[in-house]
């Protein structure tokens, strides 16, 4: 599989999740603070509930239903309930679009 345009860049609202969705595969396109796009997958971990509709602080994304933050750059959750982590795919910007290939996930140590 090869990379997709999700959206444009010019779509996004500084600090705030997007959901999009390639192939079946829901993913949370956020831009942070510092202008730089993560694309994580969309479902928490803990329960069935969108990431994208939580809250962007710094480097984390906050499920609204119970309160899992999730790191943007390694997807492992940063607190309780959720204890397993969600993908976390590579981005691709061209101009403006954004690209994302849900089939390749970063490797985290």
């Amino acid at each position: 599989m090869t990379a997709k345009k999700v959206l444009q860049l010019s779509d996004l609202t500084q600090d705030t999740a997007t959901r999009v969705e390639i192939d079946g595969v829901a993913i949370a396109v956020v831009l942070d603070g510092n202008g730089e796009v993560h694309a994580i997958g969309d479902t928490c971990t803990h329960g069935d509930i969108s990431l994208a509709e939580g809250f962007v602080e710094g480097d984390t994304l906050e499920c609204w239903a119970h309160g899992s933050a999730f790191s943007l750059r390694t997807g492992r959750p940063l607190n309780l309930p959720a204890y397993e982590p969600v993908p976390v795919y590579e981005v691709t910007i061209e101009g403006d679009d954004v690209l994302i290939d849900p089939a390749v996930t970063k490797a985290v140590n």
